[in-house]
């Protein structure tokens, strides 16, 4: 099985909104920091991908690289696709134990009604062209739901494309996976890579972000479409298991104590 590579993309979406550009708001990370990759945690990330061949002069599988979008100060991907609507319909649930409370002790004044649409928070509907992303209320980063247009939490980066010299030179073919992962929402970029022509190639990453406008008296998610650029670095040396430094076979098991 060939190796995996992880490479985490964390974006600065509010700055990369205000400023149109990812340049200065992009964070990369990959997995292969020990074994040569540099710029690790910058935007100016160089990939390392190891040949062709293992420690033992056998030949290896292609290299695979998976790419994982995130926002930076938004609630973490780590959590289920679904968090968002749970919360929601728990807070729904609230506000409506509470109206029913209220209407119990002889009536509702206005002062409990602006409390609780405060509380139930504000819509954003998808545009009339936008993709993805469902009417749904604004949440702040703690799940919160929110009435301030300014303390909302931020949809997820969509990676909506992977082009460049590394691409034209057929040196990945990227393409987008579908997977039972509800991180994702079951999709992924993936790529493999020719590991048999060593050299430095760039490539780059086409973005979707999605910002909140008002239109007619209504709050919308707009789609903002950026790219940002980091390299693979393909070279000679052999592939290696990272915690003992050998081959990718199996982990080495310690030593049996004789018995007695």
């Amino acid at each position: 099985m060939a190796q995996q590579h992880g490479i985490i993309v964390l974006f600065d979406v509010e700055n990369a909104l205000r400023t149109r550009s990812l340049d200065g708001n992009t964070y990369w990370f990959d997995n292969m920091k020990l074994l040569g990759s540099v710029g690790v945690g910058t935007e100016q990330l160089v990939t390392i991908v190891p040949g062709t061949h293992f420690l033992d002069g056998s030949q290896a599988t292609e290299q695979v690289l998976n790419w994982l979008p995130a926002a930076l100060g938004s609630i973490p991907p780590t959590v289920p696709r679904n968090y968002l609507a749970e919360q929601e319909r728990a807070d729904d649930r609230r506000t409506l134990e509470e109206l029913a409370a209220l209407s119990g002790e002889g009536g509702v004044s206005d002062d409990d009604l602006k409390r609780l649409q405060q509380r139930v928070g504000r819509h954003a509907r998808k545009s009339g062209g936008g993709r993805g992303l469902t009417e749904a209320k604004l949440l702040d980063v703690t799940g919160e739901t929110t009435s301030s247009p300014g303390a909302y939490n931020y949809p997820a980066p969509v990676i909506t494309d992977i082009t460049g010299p590394a691409v034209t030179e057929k040196i990945m073919y990227p393409a987008q996976y579908g997977s039972p992962d509800m991180i994702y929402d079951g999709w992924y970029w993936a790529a493999t890579v020719d590991t048999s022509r060593p050299g430095v190639y760039p490539y780059t990453v086409h973005v979707q972000l999605h910002e909140l406008v008002e239109q007619n008296d209504e709050l919308v998610w707009e789609s903002v479409d950026l790219t940002c650029e980091s390299s693979l670095k393909i070279i000679n040396d052999p592939k290696r298991n990272g915690f003992t430094g050998a081959g990718v076979g199996v982990l080495p098991l310690p030593p049996v104590p004789a018995a007695g």
